[in-house]
């Protein structure tokens, strides 16, 4: 006698597995904006998402905006505007201190009056500071 035929068993259909979810993607990251040229008075710089880094001077007149920090190390003499959309942790540092304006996540000072001695001419560091956010200039010890 013929052996006897196993019945034909289907294998069920396979369950698709879970679709793995994709790695998240981080934000890439805005590179540092450098200016590596004077600014003259009329000129405006925006460093859109990212920091500033001014390796010429800032003439009278002349503006730079960044939404993270400026570092100026040529004479800053015209305005000066980091943190521009509310970025409390930027900064404002200079090599050569002399601005007409600095402004920090939209907390300003002008020097109408002048440039306390302190700080004229010399290397400064501008943050907020305090509960309050208070704009302070800080003399920075670059020896």
């Amino acid at each position: 006698r013929p052996p006897a035929e196993a019945p034909a068993r289907h294998a069920a259909p396979a369950e698709p597995a879970p679709a793995a979810a994709p790695p998240p993607v981080a934000a890439a990251a805005t590179p540092t904006m450098f200016v590596e040229r004077p600014l003259r008075s009329g000129q405006q710089i925006y460093a859109r998402g990212t920091d500033l880094v001014l390796l010429g001077g800032v003439s009278p007149g002349a503006e730079v905006i960044a939404d993270g920090s400026i570092h100026c190390y040529g004479p800053l003499r015209g305005r000066a505007i980091a943190g521009a959309q509310g970025n409390q942790a930027a900064r404002i540092v200079a090599s050569n201190f002399g601005p007409e304006l600095v402004s920090i996540a939209g907390v300003y000072r002008t020097f109408e009056r002048g440039i306390p001695e302190a700080f004229a001419g010399k290397p400064t560091l501008v943050r907020l500071s305090g509960t309050d956010h208070t704009l302070n200039l800080e003399a920075l010890k670059l020896d």
